[in-house]
């Protein structure tokens, strides 16, 4: 098509952003992650160029769970994102953003990383891969629309795109896809979300439980302070999936908090691998609770990420409850998959790429799935993608948002800008400050000095 583009060129920069509190992922805790920023110069066959950006945090914990030392694991994920700056301006594959991304996922993106991971001491995981090459798929997809002078969204449809759905997503249950694009499954968006909050394991529900060794720096400590300051209304519960009497307290504790407090939700981060375990505390809250167990919206991922290797059965627990798939959900092809053994929700990550998350969201949506967004604490550009897509899939229930609560003085840049984003306010975020061009960061008002570049642009290079 006429606005056909390819990447021309890429720079990469690492960002770190330092945790006020420490996030806990199962048996690991981080105290810090490095974002990936990536700015793609792409051209179209007019010889038009633009730029596009992109960002994700490498939050080493959450994609890549092992006892190698974190250090290994962390430069693994740095150097791999340093090969794909390097790699994509010599991928020659031009067309829509979209076309371009999913080809590189699919022929490329496993061999880059396979280079990386014939040094280390375990392979870098497809998860993990996924997340290190988002910011760049992200920042692509911001490009093609900004050269359009659309939101991403609005060009995912036949005015644009060379190939309809039904060339990436296979035919299933009578539904085809032919002659769809992923603007059928979007909804108006909205300028106002409702938003979730994080209970971390560690985190202290009220001045009873502090240590004393609680930052002092102006934010909110304890639940009960959140809660107040920022109007919540709903809340995900961090649990062990060890411990059934310590999960089963934990849900009462969070759930009584207040009133205020109209949704919940628990995530187990994958440490629980028979559903029993689950099932046994629904049940009790159901006949012990029955106020809380009517606010539990839905359940997160209580079994081990790696699906096609634990193939459980799971439809004891989203008879109950809705189950819904968040570190499992690599692709569409692995929420096929999930729906086979039980599980009827998806959570959507812009960090698994958001072609990727587009594609899950089509499938899932055909499917009769519900959708959740969730975080992976996303904070300055990361934060606005991932609010996007939550605002044109239709959710269950608004969006997560935590990089507020984990280290909110990295995004003091952005918040300048869109203070709806990065400041939760009587229980939402507000998207009205965002441009219609791109994704909307308006990045060239944002006030940030980024530090030298990982890879610099060739040009640039060049002229040294």
């Amino acid at each position: 098509m006429p606005g056909d583009i390819r990447i021309t060129d890429c720079s990469l920069y690492f960002l770190p952003a330092p945790m006020r509190v420490p996030l806990k992922f199962g048996a690991q805790t981080l105290t810090q992650v490095y974002c990936a920023r990536v700015c793609i110069k792409v051209s179209d066959s007019s010889g038009k160029e633009i730029h596009g950006w992109g960002e994700t945090p490498l939050s080493v914990g959450w994609v890549w769970p092992s006892e190698v030392n974190y250090d290994i694991r962390e430069k693994a994920l740095k150097d791999l994102c340093t090969s794909l700056a390097e790699e994509l301006p010599t991928f020659s594959q031009s067309g829509h953003a979209f076309e371009i991304a999913h080809s590189f996922i699919e022929n490329e993106l496993d061999a880059v990383s396979q280079k990386i991971s014939n040094n280390l001491p375990e392979e870098i995981p497809h998860l993990a891969s996924l997340v290190c090459f988002s910011a760049f798929d992200i920042a692509l997809h911001d490009a093609y629309a900004k050269l359009h002078e659309k939101t991403p969204f609005e060009v995912l449809n036949k005015e644009y795109m060379n190939k309809n759905l039904s060339a990436y997503l296979e035919a299933d249950n009578g539904h085809s896809f032919e002659g769809e694009y992923p603007e059928n499954y979007f909804v108006e968006s909205p300028k106002q979300l409702p938003v979730w909050h994080l209970v971390g394991g560690l985190d202290p529900l009220d001045d009873s439980e502090l240590s004393g060794e609680e930052p002092n720096d102006g934010y909110p400590v304890t639940l009960q302070e959140w809660i107040k300051r920022d109007g919540l209304t709903c809340l995900k519960i961090k649990l062990k999936g060890n411990n059934s009497d310590w999960d089963y307290e934990r849900i009462v504790k969070v759930g009584e908090m207040s009133d205020q407090i109209k949704w919940l939700t628990t995530d187990f981060n994958c440490t629980v691998t028979d559903p029993e375990y689950v099932n046994s505390i629904l049940d009790r809250l159901r006949d012990n609770n029955p106020a809380i167990y009517g606010k539990l919206l839905y359940v997160e991922q209580p079994f081990p990420y790696d699906l096609k290797n634990n193939q459980i059965d799971v439809h004891s627990c989203s008879a109950r409850k809705p189950l819904f798939m968040d570190e499992s959900a690599h692709d569409w092809t692995y929420v096929r998959l999930g729906r086979s053994l039980g599980w009827n929700g998806v959570a959507l990550k812009t960090c698994k790429t958001f072609t990727g998350a587009i594609l899950s969201l089509c499938w899932a949506k055909a499917h009769g799935m519900t959708l959740m967004v969730q975080d992976l604490t996303n904070p300055m550009l990361a934060q606005i993608p991932h609010v996007q897509l939550a605002a044109h899939a239709g959710t269950i229930m608004g969006v997560e948002s935590n990089g507020m609560q984990f280290c909110p003085e990295v995004s003091k840049p952005e918040l300048e800008l869109h203070p709806g984003l990065y400041r939760r306010k009587n229980g939402v975020l507000d998207l009205s400050t965002l441009s219609q061009s791109g994704f909307g960061y308006r990045e060239n008002e944002i006030k940030r000095t980024l530090p030298e570049a990982a890879v610099p642009f060739k040009e640039l290079e060049a002229s040294k």
